[in-house]
């Protein structure tokens, strides 16, 4: 939990509340004084040099009216700010976001303290509605099977049905089923490590290894659409979690197959620079305007607005997570009809191996 200094913020307050309350006294003093020289003035009251005894209590219940009446008038101004900070406040603990507080005429800590208060009722508001489209885009990509499966296992309870499309409907099922489950599989892996900071298990292992055998568990998928792959992968050792670091290299690997264009050529790439492994994975594609790109690495995005090609939207999201988690980052770039992915990670200490070849510059 962060902890927030606020001793300077504290004196400059309290300097501010001496500073009111002695404009105050000084005030009502000066008005006093102003009153009962008017009524000595006019004879209402007697010589000030004789009225010893009733005029301190009518000076001081005239000092205290005013200082009264003043207060209530200065406060009022002062403390509007607040008033609508108090407000703002009890609006966002309802729930609504969209309150702003009006700035004008405020200056120095209380001008500060609007603005920030402004920009966190944005942020909430943002954030409200980041989860509201979650929510709505996972209930859907959820229901979405169930209702497939549910469809169509009512139909094979019919008994007008041939046996072919017994066998089909029997297929859906399983597919959905299978869908249904890599979806949970995937939700369930992607929310455990957005609440992870550290990994754990790191053991010293060859990555290109890994990265190869990743690729050959896809060899069916990429030579039934006739694909080229251009791999080079230099001798690289890591020390990380393998299970983790499976996963994403399993969905690059499946996303570049399964968007790539038949006939089409993809590229693996591993090799040490700088003192960092790069992983860059492209492949050919169709033309993805910026705005995909973009929102690439979101949750439950998914370019093909059809839905014709499998998947869930949550592969990319578990690799950038995952890359973050281990000190690296990725990037996406799209190149007319090839889109590229490049993962730079760091280089743990004894993560150099003997073969430590540079490349140039893609």
């Amino acid at each position: 939990m962060k902890r927030i200094r606020l001793y300077r913020h504290s004196k400059t307050f309290s300097g501010a509340l001496v500073f009111f309350v002695a404009s105050v006294m000084i005030t009502s003093g000066f008005l006093t004084f102003l009153f009962l020289y008017l009524l000595h003035l006019l004879e209402i009251v007697p010589d000030i040099k004789t009225a010893t005894l009733t005029l301190p209590f009518l000076a001081l219940a005239m000092s205290i009216v005013i200082g009264i009446c003043v207060s209530l008038v200065v406060s009022r101004m002062l403390l509007r700010p607040i008033h609508n900070m108090i407000s703002g406040t009890r609006a966002v603990a309802r729930g609504d976001f969209t309150v702003r507080i009006d700035n004008d005429g405020t200056a120095g800590e209380i001008r500060e303290l609007i603005d920030s208060f402004n920009k966190m009722a944005g942020e909430l508001g943002s954030i409200e509605i980041l989860k509201n489209d979650f929510i709505n885009t996972f209930s859907h990509e959820f229901k979405t099977p169930i209702v497939s499966v549910c469809g169509f296992a009512r139909q094979l309870r019919s008994e007008n049905i041939t046996e072919s499309e017994r066998r089909e409907y029997t297929d859906i099922i399983i597919n959905e089923s299978e869908r249904l489950a890599k979806m949970s599989s995937a939700v369930l892996l992607l929310t455990k490590l957005e609440n992870q900071n550290i990994i754990s298990g790191c053991v010293s292992y060859r990555l290109d290894e890994q990265i190869r055998d990743c690729i050959l568990i896809f060899q069916k998928n990429w030579e039934d659409k006739d694909i080229s792959l251009n791999v080079e992968l230099d001798e690289v050792f890591y020390i990380g979690n393998p299970e983790i670091m499976f996963h994403a290299w399993r969905n690059l690997i499946e996303n570049a197959v399964k968007f790539c264009t038949p006939g089409g050529e993809i590229s693996v790439k591993c090799y040490m620079k700088h003192n960092s492994i790069h992983a860059i994975i492209s492949n050919d594609c169709t033309v993805l305007k910026q705005e995909t790109l973009d929102h690439i690495f979101d949750k439950f995005y998914q370019a093909d607005e059809s839905h014709a090609s499998a998947g869930n939207g949550l592969g990319l999201s578990l690799v950038k997570r995952i890359v973050q988690l281990c000190g690296g980052y990725i990037t996406a770039e799209s190149d007319n009809d090839r889109i590229l992915f490049d993962i730079e990670l760091p280089v743990p200490p004894a993560g150099r191996s003997g073969n430590d070849t540079e490349r140039p510059e893609d």
